[in-house]
């Protein structure tokens, strides 16, 4: 499998992204998954479900499965968080898994960067940031990276497949 990831502050649209992406690279004929950090305390299931009651319980994993899609739900409960790593080969096997977040793992990605947030820039060489996607040209020799049009994402996706060497 291989792993790309996108990096950048809350707002910035990483996820508006993604979900411009993924249906360029399956129309590429890839089979795409994603991972996405989420904040913390975050939960997928509901008060008063036969599920969210068991978990309530004590039940360390809790599986749903329909017709239509499986979910396995897994309680840390004190327990550190795993890293990407260690979740990556929970995954079922696809060419590509997108990464939103995760911006300290050493994955190659791209950081989403919006001036009118008034954000700073997260690049460091300690990041594996491969190139800068923006609403806005970046000024000369704020890095050396290539700059990517956030509003072109047939040309991220071109840039990332060719990159990872899927094209």
């Amino acid at each position: 499998m291989k792993v790309f990831g996108f990096a950048g502050y809350s707002g910035a649209g990483k996820t508006t992204l993604i979900e411009q992406l993924i249906p360029r690279f399956v129309m590429e004929g890839l089979l795409v998954s994603l991972v996405k950090h989420a904040h913390h305390g975050f939960d997928i299931d509901q008060p008063g479900k036969d599920s969210y009651r068991q978990r309530e319980a004590g039940a360390s994993e809790v599986m749903l499965i329909s017709d239509q899609r499986w979910v396995l739900m897994h309680e840390l409960r004190g327990s550190p968080e795993p890293s990407l790593e260690e979740q990556l080969v929970r995954m079922s096997p696809c060419d590509l898994v997108l990464v939103e977040g995760f911006k300290y793992t050493s994955i190659p990605k791209i950081e989403i960067h919006r001036p009118a947030n008034g954000k700073p820039l997260i690049y460091t060489d300690k990041l594996n940031i491969v190139a800068m996607a923006s609403d806005v040209a970046m000024q000369p020799g704020i890095t050396e990276l290539p700059w990517l049009d956030l509003n072109n994402p047939d040309a991220i996706a071109d840039f990332i497949l060719r990159y990872l060497e899927l094209r």
